[in-house]
């Protein structure tokens, strides 16, 4: 019959290495040398369980009953070999539905990882002849389509050129120049009598019209692009 704790006739106590010599545990988890009574759930919260909360610092309030309902009912000689027989301890955390949940996932992560290794070695071939594809056009249809791109870069950079307003100012300049001359030599015509009066006004009238809206047009122009 086994004796209580606070009894004052205690069994003989065991030597240190009697309750050391075939157990597998961390000193943390084994029982104090001193005690006769293996550690049960209600007196090891500093020895078994700490083991517990070492190995997995992040176990839940909910987790930690769960592993005390697994242990509260097992019997002293149960809870003995637990601490005794490795065999028996880690069949014991296998049983754990913590520990089942996590070998599931385990075992699901590795079926797709598998699957996801599987379908990319299928794929090889037609990564391999799209890779060659592209090497293809890099060499060949690539360097032509960029040679062409050039061209019409430069194309429309001469386009814009022909149509910015600095060009217009000046095309504008040169148009206003011409029929400035025109009109010079025009007068020189009337003084040597080379066209007569009439049809002087009527050329000299549309020269400088022309002119006029030409000096107007430039004039809008230069201030559109200065504001």
């Amino acid at each position: 019959m086994f004796k209580f704790w606070g009894n004052q006739e205690q069994p003989a106590q065991p030597r240190p290495q009697d309750s050391t010599s075939q157990s597998w545990y961390p000193p943390s988890v084994v029982s104090s040398p001193g005690s006769s009574h293996p550690s049960t759930p209600s007196s090891t919260s500093s020895g078994s369980f700490n083991y517990f909360s070492q190995s997995t610092p992040h176990v839940s309030p909910t987790e930690a009953l769960g592993i005390i309902n697994h242990l509260k009912d097992k019997s002293v000689d149960e809870l003995r070999k637990l601490l005794s027989d490795k065999e028996a301890y880690h069949q014991f955390i296998l049983s754990l539905d913590q520990v089942k949940i996590q070998n599931n996932i385990r075992d699901e992560l590795r079926k797709e990882t598998l699957q996801l290794a599987r379908m990319n070695l299928e794929k090889e071939p037609q990564i391999m002849e799209l890779r060659n594809q592209c090497r293809i056009i890099r060499t060949t249809e690539l360097a032509a389509a960029q040679e062409k791109l050039s061209e019409l870069e430069r194309q429309k950079e001469e386009i814009m050129k022909l149509f910015s307003s600095s060009s217009l100012i000046q095309k504008l300049q040169e148009a206003m120049r011409k029929t400035e001359e025109e009109s010079e030599a025009l007068h020189e015509k009337l003084l040597h009598r080379e066209v007569d009066f009439g049809t002087f006004v009527q050329k000299y009238k549309k020269l400088r019209t022309t002119y006029h809206k030409r000096a107007l047009i430039q004039l809008a122009a230069k201030t559109s692009a200065t504001g």
